[in-house]
Order: C-alpha cells, then sequence, then structure tokens
C-alpha cells in the first residue's frame, strides 16, 4: 500500500513563491504517474498539474499554466510542486495523488484517475 507525504506549503505574499514535496512510499513510485490537486474552503477539489510515469509528458490548469511546474525525482520518490508569482486565488489545502493506473500514459485530470492522496498541505497567500 503506498503512502504519500506532502509537506512545503506556509504563508507567503503575493508574487511569492512556494516548492511543495510529495514523498512516496509503498508500492513502486516509478510506475504511476502523479498528480496534485487543491480544495479551497467552500469549494469543490480541482486538478492543478500531472506528470505521467515516465516524467516526459505533464499537463497544468489554465489557472495556473505559466506559473506552476510540475516534477519528479524517481530516486527520491518525490514529486513536486514549484509555485511561482502566488496569486491569493492560489488559497487552498494542496494534495497529491498517485495514478490508479500502471505505466499509463495519459494524463488524469479527475479525481477518479487517481488512487492514494496525501493528507494535503497549507498554502496561504497574502494580497
Amino acid at each position: 500500500q503506498v503512502q504519500l507525504v506532502e509537506s512545503g506549503g506556509g504563508l507567503v505574499q503575493a508574487g511569492g513563491s512556494l516548492r511543495l514535496s510529495c514523498a512516496a512510499s509503498g508500492r513502486t513510485f516509478s510506475s504511476y504517474g502523479m498528480g496534485w490537486f487543491r480544495q479551497a474552503p467552500g469549494k469543490d477539489r480541482e486538478f492543478v498539474a500531472a506528470i505521467t510515469w515516465t516524467g516526459d509528458s505533464t499537463s497544468y490548469a489554465d489557472s495556473v499554466k505559466g506559473r506552476f511546474t510540475i516534477s519528479r525525482d524517481t530516486a527520491k520518490r518525490t514529486v513536486y510542486l514549484q509555485m511561482n508569482s502566488l496569486k491569493p486565488e492560489d488559497t487552498a489545502v494542496y494534495y497529491c495523488a498517485d495514478s490508479a493506473r500502471l505505466y499509463w500514459g495519459g494524463i488524469g485530470k479527475r479525481g477518479s484517475d487517481y488512487r492514494t492522496w496525501g493528507q494535503g498541505t497549507q498554502v496561504t497567500v497574502s494580497s
């Protein structure tokens, strides 16, 4: 059984940067795509970014494109989300998740595309 632990959240001023990390343990990390989602108070969970198991393909929500970058380090069993030019509307709890499909070359943007979720890390952007 895989476990995912996010870290790196915090309070930052608008225009600042944060890097979130998601450390995986359990099943083979390198064989599954990974995704980041977020949920703001009173709103539904939304897709943020995802990366394939090979790391050669990524996808982003329009709201973060050009500001956020997802990457993975297989040796460290960790996926990252570099967040630059942060805006108050980026305030949310951020969750990482691993794909429900082994060796899938596609990009999942729905919660149902993912199997295991971390506990989340809070990101707060002040104006």
